[in-house]
């Protein structure tokens, strides 16, 4: 199975299978909606982590003996709710590693130009049923299959010379990230989702009542960490005139007709254990409201769903850095 240049490594070979025809249209627009997961086009080199805030710090070099090297994991989830079932959950989580490279390094290898090849490996690998290594720097060996750790090697030839375009287009940054790795991870329904959701509607003419139900699910991380930022974003129809009630306080957006809750934070240490319920209630010129989507943002920093790590093997470098995030991408709920 190929994406445009890829060849993708299936680490299960399983193939998946939606009969829920709403759950297979949010899979096939999550898929348009996507990154392309093709990094070449006609012999240019594109990086996603360029200027982007998701990089790892800028790195130093000193005077070791090893290179420094920054690692970065960054994990996007797509989920669809449907009602409060939760055999109807669809769920996709992407993912992608990058690493940063200091920028004295071009320097280091022009004067060195037999540096070691730079090798290292990914544990929980088990958990991803894709691979897509970047085929211009990485090799790997493709007779392995469900094993838990993977080891890659640089093409060092490519990645001295991939380095030296690169700062010589960007001769003032202080540090040059490289997309390494690609991947989907496996995904269990609803038990996969950092925070579970279910919608519910009732009204008449008159008036509608909106609940959401939320819960923490610190299961779904391979270390439970914080949800940040969260936004639940619903339209509502149906001529509203009034809010009359609204618990917790939220933001009305007349011009959109969407109502807007925002919780700073939530984890195994907030009320309930992260269980809670929004609440709103409208009053209506031109009802009954229609039942609409809701769509959640947030982030989280430190952790990420598949629990992948890395690891460097061999001498010559060392591991910096590394920075371990998620968030989430089309995560929806109707009613």
């Amino acid at each position: 199975m190929s994406f445009g240049c890829w060849t993708i490594l299936d680490t299960h070979g399983k193939l998946l299978s939606v009969k829920n025809p709403a759950a297979l249209q949010f899979l096939t627009q999550t898929e348009e909606k996507q990154p392309a997961m093709v990094w070449f086009d006609h012999g240019r080199f594109y990086l996603s982590f360029e200027g982007c805030s998701r990089g790892p710090s800028p790195l130093t070099m000193g005077a070791q003996d090893t290179l420094p090297v920054a690692a970065a994991f960054t994990e996007t989830i797509n989920a669809y709710f449907k009602g409060a079932d939760p055999s109807k959950c669809v769920v996709k989580i992407t993912g992608e590693m990058v690493l940063s490279f200091p920028a004295g390094i071009t320097r280091h290898f022009a004067s060195h130009p037999s540096a070691p090849v730079l090798t290292f490996s990914i544990s929980n690998y088990s958990r991803l049923e894709q691979v897509l290594p970047n085929p211009q720097l990485l090799c790997c060996d493709t007779t392995m299959s469900n094993v838990d750790t993977k080891e890659f090697w640089v093409n060092m030839p490519n990645l001295m010379s991939h380095l030296r375009r690169v700062a010589d287009q960007k001769p003032q940054a202080t540090y040059y990230n490289v997309d390494m790795i690609k991947y989907q991870v496996a995904a269990d329904g609803i038990q996969s989702t950092p925070l579970n959701l279910a919608v519910s509607w009732r009204g008449d003419a008159t008036s509608t009542d909106l609940r959401i139900d939320y819960k923490y699910n610190m299961e779904a991380m391979a270390a439970p960490s914080p949800l940040h930022n969260i936004h639940f974003l619903v339209p509502v129809d149906g001529g509203v005139h009034k809010l009359q009630a609204m618990i917790p306080t939220a933001t009305w957006k007349p011009e959109q007709q969407k109502i807007l809750w925002k919780i700073p934070s939530l984890s195994q240490r907030s009320e309930n254990g992260g269980v809670g319920a929004l609440l709103g209630r409208f009053q209506l010129t031109e009802g009954p409201s229609k039942p609409s989507q809701l769509a959640v943002h947030f982030t989280s920093e430190g952790s990420t769903l598949s629990g992948c790590d890395i690891q460097l093997v061999g001498t010559g470098y060392r591991l910096s850095l590394v920075k371990k995030r998620f968030a989430a991408g089309k995560y929806l709920a109707d009613n």
